[in-house]
């Protein structure tokens, strides 16, 4: 193993009681099905907000790690310190972890789309009387597509999520997104999604994101994304920002 891999597992290892909100491809909530290289890594740190009526909640920060360790394989794993604001004060803590695994089936073709699963399980690490957790084990399900043409990527798909737990409900996720790249450095984008409810008494939800990259060179960027729902006033506002490292082991 380099130094730069051993770095990795030490930073891991700092924060691992840090564990990530649910946020899937960054920055946005749709993924990919384009599987990080082969045995290469791609590193996030950063924070992420959702703001509603009275109350702030998210990770600032997270850690979340790929690696390509089979050809058409990826590993993934994040984790974070959540943290809860609200008018009865703010609580921070650990936050759950999350574990999958990417798998791509399909490579694109000039008529076809390239296609993976991208299985989740969400492990309840945070401390859910705080509101830093979820306080039961939940599974993702999805399968996503992309295509690509000249400096436009476009992908997207959808998912079932088991959520158990009192007053909960499984729900659907649908999302598409689509982007340009502007320049070698800059990359924007945008996402339309779709959640059913997820609890009993809640509205399902439809919302969008906008947000991009910046590469400063093969191993540094920057990626970034706001959004809200157009259903749901009560949630007006969500934020992502992180660093990303990507480089070869």
């Amino acid at each position: 193993m380099t130094k730069r891999v051993f770095f990795v597992f030490f930073i891991a290892g700092l924060i691992l009681r840090f564990p990530v909100s649910v946020w899937a491809g960054p920055p946005f909530e749709t993924d990919d099905p384009e599987p990080t290289e082969l045995h290469h890594w791609e590193i996030y740190l950063g924070t992420t907000a959702v703001q509603t009526p009275g109350d702030l909640t998210g990770a600032a920060p997270f850690l979340a790690c790929s690696y390509g360790a089979l050809a058409d394989t990826q590993l993934s794993f994040s984790h974070q310190l959540s943290f809860n604001a609200s008018h009865a004060g703010t609580t921070v803590g650990y936050g759950d972890i999350s574990l999958s695994l990417k798998y791509r089936f399909w490579h694109e073709e000039k008529g076809t789309p390239q296609a993976a699963v991208f299985p989740q399980i969400n492990i309840p690490t945070g401390d859910v009387s705080k509101g830093l957790g979820s306080g039961q084990v939940q599974f993702f399900l999805p399968l996503w597509f992309q295509k690509s043409w000249g400096p436009w990527t476009s992908f997207g798909g959808g998912g079932y999520w088991i959520n158990p737990g009192s007053g909960n409900k499984n729900w659907t996720f649908i999302g598409w997104e689509l982007q340009r790249d502007i320049s070698s450095r800059f990359t924007i984008g945008g996402e339309l999604f779709y959640h059913s409810a997820n609890q009993t008494g809640v509205d399902d939800s439809v919302g969008f994101n906008l947000g991009g990259f910046i590469h400063f060179d093969e191993t540094n960027h920057i990626v970034f994304s706001l959004g809200r729902d157009f259903i749901q006033p009560e949630y007006p506002f969500t934020g992502f920002l992180a660093y990303e490292w990507t480089f070869a082991d």
